[in-house]
């Protein structure tokens, strides 16, 4: 009975840190929330959570941005962004990483020493080559410098990881589909993709979040307001006005946020079991 009392308290002490711990790490997204309802004395006088009164005028008025272009817009222009660039992105990384994990060919080694090679390298030194290539393709001020990379799985990272996970799937797999006929493509298809679900999810939610949240490749690569994605939207609030009332940045802030937060809840069974497999051996 000691032991069973012991055991209860250690659970009950282990969720009571647990909800600490998440109500600390939610906090400035609480603030946020609650500060769209305040007024710029409110935000800057103190440190209390609670506003003086609720209302909606925030969103309303936040929602339509400047001069002709709505938030409408901007959220449109993210997900035509970004919805494309994620599929891209684990469709090319995904056949790379397989060619790299089952197929024996010469310089195998090189080019995926190279694959990591590139990991190390910062955007910074990165962005001016590709600046000048998306430039004579003619293709700036568009959303095709994102589409281009992520066709030819200018992701090493994302390759990187499904590269392990491909590895820890049994080759037993891909000689039992041969003996049945099926080729290379129908083997990946119909026997390694349902079982690279974890890994590819992953890799989708990572790129979704990194091109959703992405400010500095979209400012350099878009230079049309009518194009301009969530997060140049968000600064471009900040400089079309010449008294900034905050709470409207909070307030389009806190919609910017939401779909990120429903996605990440919606697919983290898959984030975390993904990533928690990845390199690990059959």
């Amino acid at each position: 009975m000691r032991k069973r009392h012991g055991k209860t308290f250690k659970v009950v002490l282990s969720y009571i840190v647990l909800i600490l711990l998440g109500v600390f790490m939610c906090y400035p997204l609480l603030w946020m929330f609650f500060a769209s309802f305040k007024t710029n004395a409110e935000i800057f006088s103190g440190i209390n959570l609670l506003p003086e009164s609720f209302g909606p005028e925030a969103f309303y008025d936040g929602w339509k941005g400047t001069a002709d272009n709505t938030f409408t817009r901007f959220f449109t222009n993210t997900f035509v962004l970004v919805i494309p660039v994620t599929l891209f992105t684990v469709v090319s990384s995904t056949l790379v990483a397989y060619g790299f994990a089952r197929f024996e060919f010469r310089g195998k080694k090189i080019f995926f020493l190279i694959l990591l090679s590139t990991l190390m390298l910062p955007n910074a030194i990165l962005i001016i080559p590709r600046y000048t290539i998306f430039r004579d393709l003619g293709v700036l001020d568009s959303y095709y410098p994102f589409y281009l990379m992520s066709v030819f799985a200018c992701y090493p990272f994302f390759t990187y990881m499904l590269v392990q996970f491909t590895r820890g799937l049994p080759r037993e797999l891909d000689e039992s589909a041969c003996m049945d006929g099926c080729g290379t493509f129908r083997t990946l298809i119909s026997i390694l993709l349902p079982l690279l679900k974890p890994a590819m999810f992953s890799a989708g939610l990572f790129q979704f979040l990194w091109t959703y949240n992405d400010y500095f490749n979209s400012l350099i690569y878009i230079n049309s307001v009518k194009k301009f994605t969530i997060s140049l939207a968000l600064r471009l609030t900040l400089d079309s006005e010449t008294v900034i009332t905050w709470k409207n940045v909070m307030a389009m802030s806190c919609l910017a946020v939401l779909p990120v937060v429903i996605l990440f809840f919606l697919c983290q069974k898959y984030f975390v079991e993904g990533i928690a497999t990845t390199g690990l051996k059959g």
